[in-house]
Protein backbone atom coordinates (compact mmCIF):
# COMPACT_ATOMS: atom_id res chain seq x y z
CA UNK A 1 0.00 0.00 0.00
CA UNK A 2 1.32 3.45 -0.65
CA UNK A 3 1.90 5.63 1.75
CA UNK A 4 0.32 9.34 1.55
CA UNK A 5 2.66 12.01 0.19
CA UNK A 6 4.14 14.71 2.85
CA UNK A 7 2.02 17.69 2.70
CA UNK A 8 3.61 20.69 1.77
CA UNK A 9 2.26 22.89 4.11
CA UNK A 10 0.85 22.08 7.34
CA UNK A 11 -1.38 25.17 7.70
CA UNK A 12 -2.65 25.98 11.48
CA UNK A 13 -5.59 28.41 12.08
CA UNK A 14 -6.64 28.79 16.11
CA UNK A 15 -10.63 30.17 16.06
CA UNK A 16 -12.33 31.95 19.02
CA UNK A 17 -15.76 33.03 18.56
CA UNK A 18 -15.15 34.02 14.79
CA UNK A 19 -17.49 31.43 13.05
CA UNK A 20 -18.21 33.05 9.77
CA UNK A 21 -14.80 34.64 9.56
CA UNK A 22 -13.21 30.60 9.79
CA UNK A 23 -15.96 29.40 7.60
CA UNK A 24 -14.48 32.55 4.82
CA UNK A 25 -10.92 31.60 6.27
CA UNK A 26 -10.96 27.98 5.72
CA UNK A 27 -13.11 28.23 2.22
CA UNK A 28 -10.29 30.43 0.98
CA UNK A 29 -7.47 28.45 1.90
CA UNK A 30 -8.79 25.67 -0.08
CA UNK A 31 -9.99 27.20 -3.04
CA UNK A 32 -6.44 28.90 -3.21
CA UNK A 33 -3.91 25.99 -2.58
CA UNK A 34 -2.84 25.38 -6.28
CA UNK A 35 -0.73 22.59 -6.58
CA UNK A 36 0.28 22.23 -3.28
CA UNK A 37 -0.41 19.40 -0.99
CA UNK A 38 -2.54 21.27 2.29
CA UNK A 39 -2.89 19.59 5.97
CA UNK A 40 -5.23 21.95 7.61
CA UNK A 41 -5.48 22.13 11.51
CA UNK A 42 -8.03 23.94 13.07
CA UNK A 43 -7.39 24.23 16.91
CA UNK A 44 -10.86 25.28 18.51
CA UNK A 45 -10.53 27.62 21.62
CA UNK A 46 -13.51 26.89 23.41
CA UNK A 47 -15.86 29.04 21.16
CA UNK A 48 -19.41 29.17 22.38
CA UNK A 49 -20.66 30.31 18.80
CA UNK A 50 -20.43 27.00 17.00
CA UNK A 51 -17.16 27.70 15.09
CA UNK A 52 -16.31 23.66 16.23
CA UNK A 53 -19.31 22.41 15.07
CA UNK A 54 -19.00 24.45 11.63
CA UNK A 55 -15.93 23.20 10.87
CA UNK A 56 -16.75 19.28 11.21
CA UNK A 57 -19.96 19.38 9.15
CA UNK A 58 -18.11 21.75 6.22
CA UNK A 59 -14.52 20.81 6.58
CA UNK A 60 -14.48 16.91 7.11
CA UNK A 61 -11.06 16.98 5.66
CA UNK A 62 -9.55 19.53 7.80
CA UNK A 63 -8.50 18.18 11.08
CA UNK A 64 -9.79 19.22 14.16
CA UNK A 65 -9.03 20.18 17.58
CA UNK A 66 -11.29 21.39 20.01
CA UNK A 67 -10.21 22.61 23.24
CA UNK A 68 -12.33 22.56 26.85
CA UNK A 69 -10.85 25.93 27.61
CA UNK A 70 -9.33 29.22 25.92
CA UNK A 71 -5.62 27.87 25.53
CA UNK A 72 -4.23 31.54 24.29
CA UNK A 73 -2.30 32.19 20.67
CA UNK A 74 0.68 30.23 21.59
CA UNK A 75 -0.53 27.55 23.64
CA UNK A 76 -3.14 26.96 20.97
CA UNK A 77 -0.65 26.87 17.84
CA UNK A 78 1.52 24.26 20.07
CA UNK A 79 -1.35 21.96 19.77
CA UNK A 80 -1.48 22.38 16.04
CA UNK A 81 1.80 21.79 15.82
CA UNK A 82 1.83 18.00 17.58
CA UNK A 83 -0.31 17.53 14.33
CA UNK A 84 1.68 18.73 11.79
CA UNK A 85 3.54 16.75 9.38
CA UNK A 86 4.31 18.76 6.22
CA UNK A 87 7.20 20.27 4.89
CA UNK A 88 6.37 23.93 6.10
CA UNK A 89 4.17 25.14 8.54
CA UNK A 90 1.86 27.97 8.05
CA UNK A 91 0.18 29.71 11.23
CA UNK A 92 -2.77 31.66 9.91
CA UNK A 93 -5.68 34.00 11.86
CA UNK A 94 -9.24 32.89 11.31
CA UNK A 95 -9.65 36.80 9.93
CA UNK A 96 -6.96 36.84 7.56
CA UNK A 97 -7.47 35.30 3.83
CA UNK A 98 -5.26 34.15 1.39
CA UNK A 99 -4.76 35.48 -2.80
CA UNK A 100 -4.96 33.02 -5.05
CA UNK A 101 -0.41 32.51 -5.30
CA UNK A 102 -0.11 33.15 -1.35
CA UNK A 103 0.46 29.80 -0.41
CA UNK A 104 2.54 28.86 -3.89
CA UNK A 105 4.91 32.10 -3.63
CA UNK A 106 5.57 31.15 0.24
CA UNK A 107 6.33 27.92 -0.25
CA UNK A 108 8.63 28.56 -3.15
CA UNK A 109 10.31 31.22 -1.46
CA UNK A 110 11.41 28.95 1.89
CA UNK A 111 12.79 26.21 -0.57
CA UNK A 112 14.76 29.16 -2.22
CA UNK A 113 16.01 30.81 0.79
CA UNK A 114 17.34 27.40 2.93
CA UNK A 115 18.26 29.68 5.67
CA UNK A 116 15.12 31.24 6.38
CA UNK A 117 13.52 29.95 9.36
CA UNK A 118 10.82 31.85 9.80
CA UNK A 119 8.81 34.60 7.17
CA UNK A 120 5.81 36.87 6.57
CA UNK A 121 3.87 38.46 3.99
CA UNK A 122 2.34 41.68 2.93
CA UNK A 123 -0.58 42.62 5.50
CA UNK A 124 -3.02 44.47 4.09
CA UNK A 125 -6.79 45.53 5.44
CA UNK A 126 -10.21 44.92 3.92
CA UNK A 127 -9.39 48.32 1.67
CA UNK A 128 -6.27 46.92 0.86
CA UNK A 129 -4.95 49.53 3.56
CA UNK A 130 -1.36 48.58 4.49
CA UNK A 131 -0.80 47.21 7.88
CA UNK A 132 2.61 46.74 10.15
CA UNK A 133 4.32 43.16 8.64
CA UNK A 134 7.46 43.71 9.65
CA UNK A 135 8.93 44.82 13.10
CA UNK A 136 11.89 45.48 14.97
CA UNK A 137 12.17 43.53 18.45
CA UNK A 138 11.00 45.54 21.73
CA UNK A 139 13.25 48.01 23.29
CA UNK A 140 13.27 50.90 25.78
CA UNK A 141 13.96 53.09 22.85
CA UNK A 142 11.32 51.40 21.05
CA UNK A 143 8.80 51.54 23.86
CA UNK A 144 9.30 55.15 24.32
CA UNK A 145 9.28 55.85 20.45
CA UNK A 146 5.48 54.03 20.51
CA UNK A 147 4.32 55.52 23.44
CA UNK A 148 5.23 58.89 22.92
CA UNK A 149 3.72 59.24 19.15
CA UNK A 150 6.57 59.83 17.55
CA UNK A 151 6.88 56.97 15.55
CA UNK A 152 3.30 57.69 14.10
CA UNK A 153 4.10 61.84 13.98
CA UNK A 154 7.50 61.41 11.81
CA UNK A 155 6.88 57.31 9.97
CA UNK A 156 9.18 57.88 7.07
CA UNK A 157 12.07 59.15 9.45
CA UNK A 158 14.59 55.70 9.18
CA UNK A 159 14.59 56.48 13.10
CA UNK A 160 11.28 57.76 14.47
CA UNK A 161 9.63 54.89 12.07
CA UNK A 162 12.11 51.97 13.15
CA UNK A 163 9.80 49.94 15.17
CA UNK A 164 7.55 49.45 12.72
CA UNK A 165 9.60 49.88 9.68
CA UNK A 166 7.16 52.80 8.12
CA UNK A 167 10.07 54.26 6.56
CA UNK A 168 11.32 51.48 4.04
CA UNK A 169 9.98 50.98 0.60
CA UNK A 170 7.14 48.02 1.55
CA UNK A 171 7.71 46.55 -1.87
CA UNK A 172 10.96 45.12 -1.39
CA UNK A 173 11.68 41.94 0.76
CA UNK A 174 13.78 42.12 3.64
CA UNK A 175 15.95 40.21 6.83
CA UNK A 176 13.70 41.56 9.71
CA UNK A 177 13.04 41.24 13.67
CA UNK A 178 10.09 39.38 13.56
CA UNK A 179 6.56 39.35 11.57
CA UNK A 180 3.19 39.47 13.30
CA UNK A 181 1.22 35.74 13.58
CA UNK A 182 -1.28 36.97 11.53
CA UNK A 183 0.57 35.26 8.98
CA UNK A 184 4.02 32.59 9.17
CA UNK A 185 5.46 30.46 7.55
CA UNK A 186 7.67 28.63 9.57
CA UNK A 187 11.19 25.78 8.46
CA UNK A 188 9.92 22.25 9.98
CA UNK A 189 13.36 22.41 10.74
CA UNK A 190 13.84 25.55 12.69
CA UNK A 191 10.69 24.72 14.53
CA UNK A 192 12.64 21.06 16.10
CA UNK A 193 15.59 23.03 16.79
CA UNK A 194 14.48 25.86 18.89
CA UNK A 195 11.17 24.38 19.75
CA UNK A 196 7.44 25.54 19.89
CA UNK A 197 5.47 28.80 21.22
CA UNK A 198 6.40 29.72 24.76
CA UNK A 199 3.37 28.69 26.71
CA UNK A 200 3.71 31.06 29.17
CA UNK A 201 2.81 34.18 26.85
CA UNK A 202 -0.69 33.40 26.66
CA UNK A 203 -1.50 35.98 24.37
CA UNK A 204 0.99 39.20 23.06
CA UNK A 205 4.55 38.59 22.79
CA UNK A 206 4.84 35.17 21.64
CA UNK A 207 5.62 35.57 18.31
CA UNK A 208 8.40 37.65 19.06
CA UNK A 209 9.73 35.55 21.39
CA UNK A 210 9.58 32.93 19.03
CA UNK A 211 11.27 34.79 16.41
CA UNK A 212 14.23 36.12 18.73
CA UNK A 213 15.05 32.10 19.10
CA UNK A 214 14.75 31.38 15.75
CA UNK A 215 17.21 34.60 14.69
CA UNK A 216 19.79 33.17 17.38
CA UNK A 217 19.77 29.86 16.23
CA UNK A 218 21.58 31.41 13.04
CA UNK A 219 18.18 31.95 10.89
CA UNK A 220 16.44 34.49 9.02
CA UNK A 221 13.49 36.33 9.67
CA UNK A 222 11.80 37.28 6.06
CA UNK A 223 9.52 39.93 4.63
CA UNK A 224 8.17 39.37 1.48
CA UNK A 225 6.14 41.51 -0.08
CA UNK A 226 4.64 39.63 -3.07
CA UNK A 227 3.01 37.09 -0.32
CA UNK A 228 0.17 39.07 0.57
CA UNK A 229 -2.58 38.45 3.08
CA UNK A 230 -5.76 40.14 4.06
CA UNK A 231 -5.78 40.54 7.47
CA UNK A 232 -8.93 41.62 9.44
CA UNK A 233 -7.54 42.09 13.03
CA UNK A 234 -9.48 42.24 16.45
CA UNK A 235 -12.11 40.01 15.95
CA UNK A 236 -11.61 37.51 18.53
CA UNK A 237 -10.66 40.50 20.81
CA UNK A 238 -14.35 41.87 20.44
CA UNK A 239 -15.92 38.83 21.88
CA UNK A 240 -14.10 39.80 25.58
CA UNK A 241 -15.96 42.93 25.98
CA UNK A 242 -15.48 42.72 29.95
CA UNK A 243 -11.99 42.62 29.28
CA UNK A 244 -11.89 45.70 27.44
CA UNK A 245 -10.17 48.22 29.93
CA UNK A 246 -10.58 52.16 29.54
CA UNK A 247 -10.63 53.59 25.62
CA UNK A 248 -8.26 51.37 24.70
CA UNK A 249 -10.78 49.63 22.44
CA UNK A 250 -9.92 46.31 21.89
CA UNK A 251 -6.68 45.95 22.99
CA UNK A 252 -6.67 43.42 26.07
CA UNK A 253 -4.59 45.62 27.72
CA UNK A 254 -3.76 43.71 31.07
CA UNK A 255 -2.91 40.90 28.66
CA UNK A 256 -0.60 42.94 26.65
CA UNK A 257 1.01 44.04 30.01
CA UNK A 258 1.91 40.67 31.79
CA UNK A 259 3.22 39.25 28.57
CA UNK A 260 5.56 42.52 28.02
CA UNK A 261 6.80 42.26 31.50
CA UNK A 262 7.44 38.13 31.06
CA UNK A 263 9.37 39.02 27.77
CA UNK A 264 11.46 41.72 28.89
CA UNK A 265 12.46 39.77 32.22
CA UNK A 266 12.94 36.36 29.98
CA UNK A 267 15.32 38.14 26.82
CA UNK A 268 16.92 41.04 29.49
CA UNK A 269 16.73 41.49 33.28
CA UNK A 270 14.45 42.12 35.91
CA UNK A 271 15.62 46.03 35.80
CA UNK A 272 14.95 46.30 31.80
CA UNK A 273 11.58 44.61 32.78
CA UNK A 274 11.09 47.62 35.62
CA UNK A 275 12.52 49.86 33.19
CA UNK A 276 9.53 48.94 30.25
CA UNK A 277 7.26 48.96 32.88
CA UNK A 278 8.09 52.13 34.61
CA UNK A 279 8.71 53.91 31.65
CA UNK A 280 4.96 53.43 30.11
CA UNK A 281 3.67 54.08 33.97
CA UNK A 282 5.86 57.57 33.79
CA UNK A 283 4.49 58.81 30.26
CA UNK A 284 1.11 58.10 31.89
CA UNK A 285 1.69 60.00 35.28
CA UNK A 286 2.43 63.06 32.89
CA UNK A 287 -0.35 62.62 30.43
CA UNK A 288 -2.76 62.20 33.40
CA UNK A 289 -1.51 65.70 35.41
CA UNK A 290 -1.66 67.19 32.10
CA UNK A 291 -5.23 65.94 31.34
CA UNK A 292 -6.03 66.90 34.62
CA UNK A 293 -4.24 70.96 34.45
CA UNK A 294 -6.50 71.13 31.43
CA UNK A 295 -9.97 69.78 32.35
CA UNK A 296 -9.69 66.48 30.53
CA UNK A 297 -10.88 64.29 32.64
CA UNK A 298 -12.17 61.39 30.74
CA UNK A 299 -8.15 61.11 29.41
CA UNK A 300 -6.65 61.71 32.67
CA UNK A 301 -8.48 58.55 33.74
CA UNK A 302 -7.60 56.22 31.19
CA UNK A 303 -3.88 57.49 32.41
CA UNK A 304 -4.86 56.19 35.68
CA UNK A 305 -5.96 52.70 34.71
CA UNK A 306 -2.90 52.46 32.97
CA UNK A 307 -1.03 52.96 35.51
CA UNK A 308 -2.93 50.58 37.81
CA UNK A 309 -3.03 47.75 35.43
CA UNK A 310 0.49 48.00 35.06
CA UNK A 311 0.77 47.20 38.91
CA UNK A 312 -1.45 44.53 38.64
CA UNK A 313 0.39 42.75 35.64
CA UNK A 314 3.64 43.60 37.79
CA UNK A 315 2.85 41.58 40.95
CA UNK A 316 1.29 39.26 38.71
CA UNK A 317 3.70 37.78 37.16
CA UNK A 318 6.03 38.26 40.07
CA UNK A 319 7.93 41.26 38.58
CA UNK A 320 7.92 39.26 35.33
CA UNK A 321 9.50 35.82 36.50
CA UNK A 322 6.53 33.59 35.85
CA UNK A 323 3.54 33.57 33.86
CA UNK A 324 -0.30 33.29 36.41
CA UNK A 325 -2.43 30.62 35.83
CA UNK A 326 -4.10 30.49 32.65
CA UNK A 327 -6.57 30.69 30.79
CA UNK A 328 -6.25 34.26 32.04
Amino acid sequence: MTEPAQPDLSVIVVSFNTRDLLQDCLQTLYRHAGPLRLQVIVVDNASDDGSADMVATEFPKAALIRSEVNLGFGPANNRGFEAATGRYVVLLNSDAFVDADTLPRACARMDEEPDTGLAGGRLVGRDGEWQPSARLFPSLLNEFLTISGLSAKRPTSRFFGRVDRTWADQDLPADVDWVPGAFTIIRTEALERVGVFDERFFLYYEEVDLCRRVQAAGYRIRYWPDVRVVHIGGESSRTLKRLTFSGSGNQLTLWRMRSQALYYRKHHSLMRAWLSMQLERGWHWLRGLRNRLTGAGEKAEESAVIQTLWRQAWRETEHGRSSPPQPW
